[in-house]
């Protein structure tokens, strides 16, 4: 069986130079990469804000997945990156605002920094879509053969 692996861009002109996407989906996992508060021109949303910047990433991650076939209702796991833990309760409130009754597993930790000195936060999420039947096992252990780029 082979399973389809659809890229996700986000349109970053960093994507082919470094070698990511804003998404994956093999199957019916959807995996989200680290998401900066930043808008469609590229500069950062919500400068000193940790819950401005924390629904931005949301609102960046939601956009993808919708274009992966999901939503935030899949999302089963977040990892937030924070340059100062003491943004835990701001940025923790407004993932809350988001995710309160869906309620996916979550890590949030802090970090050295980023790319860009004004973001304080950067998201990361797991979505899984479809019933669990056999794509469902096979995206989480697929041979190389068994993956096709779209």
């Amino acid at each position: 069986m082979t399973i389809e692996r659809k890229l996700i861009s986000s349109g970053s002109p960093y994507e082919p130079i470094i070698g990511f996407s804003r998404a994956v989906r093999v199957g019916g996992i959807i995996a989200v990469g680290g998401t900066a508060p930043i808008d469609d021109e590229g500069k950062t949303v919500g400068v000193g804000d940790p819950a401005a910047q924390t629904k931005r990433c949301f609102e960046i991650i939601e956009k993808a997945l919708k274009e992966a076939g999901a939503s935030l209702e899949n999302v089963i796991r977040t990892r937030t990156f924070l340059t100062d833990i003491s943004h835990w309760e701001a940025s923790g409130r407004a993932h809350g605002e988001i995710f309160g009754s869906i309620r996916p597993v979550s890590t949030m930790v802090q970090v050295t920094g980023f790319i860009n000195p004004e973001w304080l936060v950067e998201i990361e999420a797991d979505a899984v879509i479809g019933d669990g039947g056999d794509d469902w096992q096979n995206a989480w252990a697929p041979s190389g053969n068994d993956i096709k780029k779209r």
